[in-house]
């Protein structure tokens, strides 16, 4: 195995695969020759080796763009972190529409075992989902969830509650996302039944929602006001008893992978995250779009620094407008809040390798491919355009992963180097960047792109993942759900009255 990686021809660092000492000698291609980098300090694996001098000011490349600038000068065969380089980005920027041109390609169709849904939609699971209307009733929810276990039988997988604490208190753009993520949950084809259950003197309100909602299967869709009933919890577990026996009635059958609608994000990254697992799963959403199919890539702030390769992608210029409001309209929330755009990466990012905001974001966007840009989504909205989404959301992992399914996502694929065991209201699928977590944290981590530093190739794990995200679509439990985990957050941006 190599114990270093030059990402791309351009680059003036090198990332250590493994822990290199001080004194180790590396053969490196630079300026169009070999030469010999002797480290001048121990460099712990994920973090950047100089190959070249860089004078103070100078610009630190890797991925092949300049991931900040140097604070002092840089001798060669230098460790390169947050001691010695910082960010270069500005706040709100210009932007001039350059496409690049982008091969589509098509391959062979496949099919995935799924749920046929009668609105036309397709499920990936066949659950029943409790969704509150207003925290006040969270524990409730749960309680129900926890009987109505008891009676799933046939094609139904689970009972479900999804506690949040919002829908009262709240005003402007808080209250219409709760609204709004609601209404796209109870929607969601993988709930095949849905239980509505609202506390009764909420801002949010069931008779509100409902405008929310839209048409409605009324066997699939069911509400219980519990300020109107007796005993909220067996008048509950009664009405789920009826969507078990309504949702039984579906099978699962082969459904075109054209139909599949995954989600891409990334938690707490390492130095390897840009290199194994974020590459790997933009292979993999190029394969799925090749096939008719739907990605949606979201955490915009985790864009900064990387967001003209995203613009120059779109297929449009109309797209290329709506994917610069998306990138300003975060920075501006930002000053709003009188906080820094362009903060440095969490502790963990860092400790990881992760110096700057740049840095962070080129390894990030390497999750979207190569494939156009076909859609841009505000938060809330849901997926229309098959092809590769842009999602508003922020990089927090819950409220990131909620707001992909509440677009429609069936599937989220998380990538980490550092590792969580949280999930969301649909099956959240961890992707280790390296193999020392996969094999310390296995009932965290479902695929291992760890080996693609290890002598295995990008098209072999490419295939791997995309198999196994069949397998998933088609029932198979991630780490998350098999441990009984369901997790869901709204994005909240204002006043709690």
């Amino acid at each position: 195995m190599q114990n270093f990686l030059k990402i791309n021809d351009k680059d003036n660092v090198v990332v250590a695969l493994v822990p290199i000492s001080q004194g180790e000698e590396i053969l490196v291609e630079w300026d169009g020759r070999k030469k010999t980098v002797t480290a001048g300090q121990d460099i712990p694996a994920g973090h950047k080796m100089a190959i070249c001098d860089i004078k103070k000011g100078g610009e630190v490349i890797k991925y092949g763009y300049r991931i900040g600038n140097a604070t002092e000068d840089i001798k060669e065969g230098e460790w390169i972190h947050t001691h010695n380089i910082k960010t270069a980005l500005g706040e709100l920027l210009d932007y001039t529409y350059e496409p690049v041109p982008v091969e589509e390609k098509r391959t062979e169709d496949v099919t995935f075992q799924g749920f046929q849904r009668p609105d036309g939609k397709v499920g990936v699971r066949n659950e029943i989902w409790i969704i509150p209307t207003v925290g006040c009733v969270n524990n409730v929810a749960t309680a129900i969830a926890r009987e109505a276990n008891a009676f799933v039988k046939g094609s139904v997988e689970e009972v479900i509650a999804f506690p949040h604490p919002y829908g009262c208190s709240q005003m402007g753009d808080d209250q219409e996302h709760t609204r709004t993520i609601l209404a796209d949950l109870i929607n969601h084809p993988n709930a095949g039944g849905v239980l509505v259950l609202g506390l009764g003197c909420e801002n949010s309100n069931i008779d509100v929602l409902k405008s929310y909602i839209g048409e409605y299967d009324e066997n699939r869709v069911k509400f219980l006001v519990a300020q109107e009933c007796e005993d909220e919890i067996v008048q509950a577990v009664e009405i789920i008893k009826g969507l078990i026996d309504y949702a039984a009635g579906f099978e699962r059958e082969p459904i075109s992978v054209s139909r599949l609608v995954v989600g891409m994000k990334c938690g707490g990254s390492d130095g390897l995250s840009g290199i194994t697992a974020n590459p790997l799963v933009g292979q993999f959403s190029d394969l799925l779009i090749s096939k008719g199919g739907t990605t949606i890539l979201t955490e915009v702030p985790e864009m900064f620094g990387a967001e003209t390769i995203l613009m120059n992608r779109c297929a449009d210029e109309a797209l290329f407008e709506k994917t610069v409001a998306l990138i300003n309209d975060f920075k501006n929330y930002f000053k709003s809040h009188n906080q820094t755009i362009y903060e440095n990466p969490s502790p963990g990012n860092k400790k990881g390798g992760i110096s700057t905001l740049e840095d962070k974001s080129l390894g990030c966007t390497q999750k979207s491919g190569s494939a156009q840009v076909k859609g841009v989504l505000a938060y809330g909205e849901t997926v229309k355009t098959p092809g590769l989404n842009l999602l508003s959301a922020p990089g927090n992992d819950l409220v990131a992963a909620t707001a992909l399914a509440a677009a429609g996502a069936h599937i989220v694929l998380f990538t980490t180097g550092r590792g969580t065991p949280f999930a969301s209201p649909v099956p959240t699928m961890k992707i280790s960047t390296n193999s020392g977590l996969a094999g310390r944290k296995s009932n965290w981590i479902d695929f291992n792109a760890g080996v693609l530093v290890e002598g295995s190739t990008m098209a072999e794990e490419t295939k791997k993942l995309f198999d196994y995200v069949v397998e998933v679509a088609s029932g198979k439990q991630v780490c998350s759900e098999a441990a009984g985990f369901h997790d869901m957050a709204i994005f909240k941006q204002g006043v709690t009255l």
